[in-house]
């Protein structure tokens, strides 16, 4: 493989939605995730990358999903399953802890939050690709949740607009083994062109 590098003047790290619902014991879907996040420390992972980054002066922006508020998709003529699944257990509702940040994920002075996907990608219906472009970044180090839905959307939409994409295979997690393997074994190597390790990204960084 190739040595890793990356550049503060155009790569920026994608922080994918670091909620309390996800990551944090209590969360409503913590416990679904709980025995992958858990196998392979991808909370601790991502801490790790996201402070790496940080040093490395990195530019870091943060993908969140939508929070729940009342009446949503309520005159919606369509509603894909995953946003009816997150309707009916009100995933990240907005003004609960469920919706907030996890503690070491709050945004520093100067990060950029983009606005809320309201199904999977990072990049559809938000202002990520304007963020990105208008501060010259053309390289993406993603983390975060959840692999086959998010993270593998957020980075195939990132390929289609023409950026290179690293995804820290250990700073994802999954619902299940198997959706894990498909996610970063037989789906994104097609669009990242880079899935590596924490200890990877973390030395890459340091140089």
């Amino acid at each position: 493989m190739t040595p890793l590098s990356y550049t503060p003047d155009n790569t920026g790290l994608v922080v994918v939605d670091p909620y309390n619902d996800f990551i944090s014991e209590g969360g409503k879907i913590w416990p679904r995730i709980k025995d992958v996040a858990e196998a392979n420390n991808c909370v601790p992972h991502m801490q790790q990358v996201l402070t790496a980054a940080r040093a490395a002066k990195l530019r870091v922006f943060f993908a969140m999903h939508h929070r729940y508020r009342e009446g949503d998709y309520e005159n919606w003529k369509f509603v894909a399953p995953i946003q009816r699944a997150a309707w009916h257990r009100r995933s990240f509702e907005c003004g609960t802890w469920g919706g907030e940040f996890r503690a070491e994920f709050v945004p520093a002075p100067g990060e950029i939050v983009a606005s809320e996907h309201w199904c999977s990608s990072g990049f559809a219906n938000t202002d990520l690709d304007l963020q990105l472009k208008r501060h010259s970044i053309q390289r993406l180090i993603v983390i975060g949740l959840v692999a086959h839905t998010c993270i593998e959307a957020t980075v195939r939409f990132a390929a289609e607009l023409g950026y290179d994409v690293t995804v820290v295979r250990d700073a994802v997690a999954d619902y299940s083994d198997e959706m894990m393997h498909a996610a970063l074994e037989i789906n994104m190597p097609n669009y990242a062109s880079a899935i590596v390790t924490t200890h990877d990204i973390v030395a890459a960084l340091a140089v």
